[in-house]
C-alpha cells in the first residue's frame, strides 16, 4: 500500500497540533499577533509539529539537496520563517553548512540559537520593507511554513528575489488550501509569480503538490529560479 492510500489514524495530540496551527493561522489574526501566539507556542512547537505530522522542513531539505548536487558545503542559504530551526537541521543532513536565519519571533529564535544551527540570525518579518541584507547574497532563500494567514505577504516576495544571487533559487513550501482560503493570496499570489516570472525576475522550475504535507492537508512547493 502506498504513502497516499494509508489513513491517517488521529490521537489527541493530532488534535492538539491541529488547534495550536489554527491558532497562528486564525482568519484576520496580525503578524504582531501572529509573532506573539508563535513565541507562545515555541515551548511546544517542536512537539507539535513533529516530522510525523509535518513534512514541511523534510521536504525543503530534499528539494533544495535535489536542486545542488555539488558544493553543497559551499552554498550559503537564508531560512526564512526559520522558527526553531527545523528546515536548518534538514539541510544540514544533507551536507550545506552555511545557513542564516529570518525569523519575527526572538523566542522561536531562541530555540534555534540554543542548538548552534545558523551562522546569522535576523530577527525580521519578510515584507516589502528592505531587510537589512545586501542584493545578491545568497544561494537559495527557503521557506517551510511562512505563508498564511497574517505571515508573509506577497510583498515579500521582490524582497526574497532582491537577496538571492542570479542563478540561485528560490523554494517557497506550504499549505496548497492558503492559496485559496487566505485573501493576501487568494487570486494574488500565483499571479505575482506569474508577473515577476514574465518580468525576467525569475523563472519557475516546478510547481509540486505534497499529500499529507501537514497530517492529511495537501502542501504545495513552488521553485523558482533567480534570474
Amino acid at each position: 500500500m502506498s504513502e497516499k492510500t494509508i489513513p491517517h489514524v488521529w490521537d489527541e495530540e493530532d488534535f492538539e497540533a491541529i488547534r495550536e496551527a489554527h491558532c497562528v493561522h486564525r482568519k484576520g489574526i496580525t503578524i504582531s499577533q501572529a509573532v506573539e501566539q508563535y513565541s507562545t507556542w515555541s515551548r511546544k512547537y517542536e512537539k507539535d509539529l513533529c516530522p510525523g505530522r509535518y513534512k514541511g522542513p523534510m521536504i525543503a531539505g530534499k528539494v533544495v539537496a535535489d536542486y545542488f548536487e555539488d558544493d553543497r558545503e559551499k552554498k550559503k542559504i537564508i531560512d526564512i520563517a526559520a522558527g526553531t530551526g527545523f528546515v536548518a537541521e534538514h539541510l544540514k543532513t544533507h551536507g550545506f553548512v552555511h545557513i542564516d536565519a529570518l525569523e519575527p519571533s526572538s523566542k522561536m529564535l531562541l530555540r534555534a540559537k540554543e542548538k548552534g544551527l545558523y551562522e546569522d540570525y535576523y530577527t525580521e518579518y519578510l515584507c516589502e520593507v528592505q531587510l537589512p541584507i545586501p542584493n545578491d547574497t545568497y544561494d537559495c532563500a527557503v521557506s517551510s511554513g511562512g505563508m498564511g494567514e497574517g505571515h508573509i505577504p506577497c510583498s515579500g516576495i521582490p524582497e526574497m528575489i532582491r537577496i538571492v544571487k542570479p542563478g540561485g533559487i528560490i523554494c517557497i513550501i506550504m499549505r496548497e488550501v492558503f492559496l485559496r482560503d487566505v485573501d493576501e493570496y487568494k487570486d494574488r499570489l500565483e499571479p505575482l509569480m506569474d508577473s515577476l516570472e514574465k518580468e525576467g525576475k525569475w523563472r519557475q522550475v516546478s510547481r509540486v503538490i505534497i499529500p499529507n504535507y501537514f497530517i492529511v492537508m495537501s502542501g504545495i512547493v513552488f521553485l523558482y529560479r533567480v534570474i
